[in-house]
């Protein structure tokens, strides 16, 4: 009798909460749907009337779609007792929540994070053109990095020329002849050289200063707060000019120039003829232009290695920016949104929860209605006809004994010769068989139509 209270109450619950289903079913369906329609308002063009009306007619298939599919799966799947047949609409259901999954979800998610996800891409966008410009910065100075060499090497060449000229430190013989010359062209060269650099460097700095400008601008337009839509305009335009500056600081290196100039420093070299007065200066003088040659061979070789190794750096690729919509955003940073996803898909997919606690709650009343005795089954109605019928009989096996007993105690009306006695003839018959007829057991009556159907809705409503 517990199990039948038990299976009792559970089937009671079900049907109380039936209305509440319907209802959290059709707000699911609705929230939704309201979602989805501002998640795809995003996603068409065209003008307003035509953006709303095929942003309403979209949410409201989808709502339909959701309330349908769901009503479906919470009506069969917990009525469904084979293994087959139920493992095989589990494997729809599975499917039907993938194809929500595409056609809802991903919407609600833009609807729920659309504004963040622009802004996380924003911010990484701004992230990337930072690193770009820093490292075509770091490559612009790294060839300035050769203005003290070159600054070293053009002052000892003016150096030994000062010498030679006072002293004739190389030649042994002072004044401006041949040496002096050589040095002082050397010298020169190595000036203009390192004014170049020089003149790259104040340009590098402006292209520098510009460009940090233009990152302090695309910082604010991340962090501001208002639409993320015309942030986003102006955040591509800043985007362009700055890719402008960082292809501008890539021109203005200096590498180049200085491979040139140290290959020109060796290649062009033009020694002066010797000038000295006698044929021992003469010697003296081409000794030293020869040493002279030598070193300005060397400071080439070390300037066109380490021209070499700018060169050989990696250069700062063209990067664009490219504007995406809210949902767009929302599948690339999915990652970083994994809250607002679990959000949008829980929207959708809640009434599998519901789905499956009316698979349990059906499958323990069939259980507990399988273990009840018969005589545990019988309802109110049925007990009272029951036990009707039983008075009926026994009454009715009353009376039998009773006529029993009285026809035993009669006596016999014969007479000796097997005749009946006179006033028992065919005039007692009558009587006898009106006793006999009364007599007749009347153990059991057919039931009514009207019963059967009290029948039926009291066992509906246990």
């Amino acid at each position: 009798m517990l199990d039948n209270n038990q299976s009792a109450r559970i089937k009671q619950s079900i049907l109380g909460l039936e209305m509440m289903t319907r209802f959290a079913l059709a707000i699911l369906a609705l929230a939704s749907g309201v979602y989805t329609y501002l998640g795809v308002r995003s996603l068409l063009d065209g003008s307003a009337a035509q953006v709303f009306f095929a942003a309403v007619v979209y949410s409201a298939a989808v709502s339909v779609g959701i309330y349908a599919f769901w009503s479906y799966m919470l009506r069969f799947v917990p009525l469904i007792t084979d293994g087959g047949r139920r493992l095989l609409l589990f494997g729809t259901m599975a499917v039907g929540s993938l194809m929500i999954i595409a056609m809802s979800s991903w919407l609600n998610a833009a609807a729920l994070a659309g504004s963040a996800a622009l802004e996380q891409h924003l911010a990484v966008t701004l992230e990337e053109y930072s690193a770009d410009f820093d490292q075509a910065h770091a490559r612009a100075l790294s060839a300035q990095s050769l203005l003290p060499d070159v600054q070293r090497a053009s002052e000892r060449f003016k150096r030994l020329a000062e010498d030679e000229r006072n002293s004739g430190a190389l030649t042994g013989t002072s004044g401006s002849g041949s040496v002096v010359q050589l040095l002082v062209q050397m010298g020169a060269q190595l000036d203009e050289l390192s004014a170049s650099i020089q003149a790259s460097r104040e340009e590098t700095a402006e292209l520098f200063a510009k460009g940090r400008q233009h990152l302090a601008t695309m910082r604010s337009l991340v962090s501001a707060p208002g639409a993320v839509a015309p942030r986003s305009d102006r955040f591509a335009e800043q985007a362009i000019e700055l890719g402008g500056v960082i292809a501008a600081l890539q021109e203005t290196s200096i590498a180049p120039s200085v491979r040139r100039a140290a290959d020109d420093l060796s290649l062009g070299f033009i020694a002066p003829v010797a000038d000295g007065g006698s044929a021992d200066l003469v010697l003296r003088q081409s000794e030293v232009m020869a040493t002279v040659r030598q070193s300005v061979e060397a400071q080439s070789q070390q300037l066109s290695k380490a021209a070499d190794g700018i060169l050989a750096e990696a250069k700062v690729p063209v990067r664009r920016f490219v504007p995406l919509s809210s949902a767009e955003a929302v599948l690339r940073y999915a990652g970083d949104f994994a809250p607002s996803w679990a959000g949008a898909i829980s929207i959708d997919l809640l009434p599998a929860v519901l789905v499956l606690i009316l698979a349990v709650a059906h499958s323990a009343m069939r259980r507990d209605a399988a273990v009840l005795e018969p005589a545990e089954k019988i309802t109110a109605a049925e007990m009272i006809r029951a036990v009707s019928l039983y008075q009926q009989m026994t009454q009715t096996q009353t009376q039998v004994q009773t006529a029993a007993s009285e026809h035993d105690d009669v006596p016999d009306s014969r007479t000796p010769h097997g005749e009946p006695a006179p006033g028992t003839g065919e005039a007692n018959q009558p009587a006898a068989s009106g006793e006999a007829a009364s007599a007749e057991p009347q153990l059991l009556r057919p039931v009514s139509d009207e019963q059967r159907k009290r029948i039926e809705e009291s066992r509906r409503r246990g």
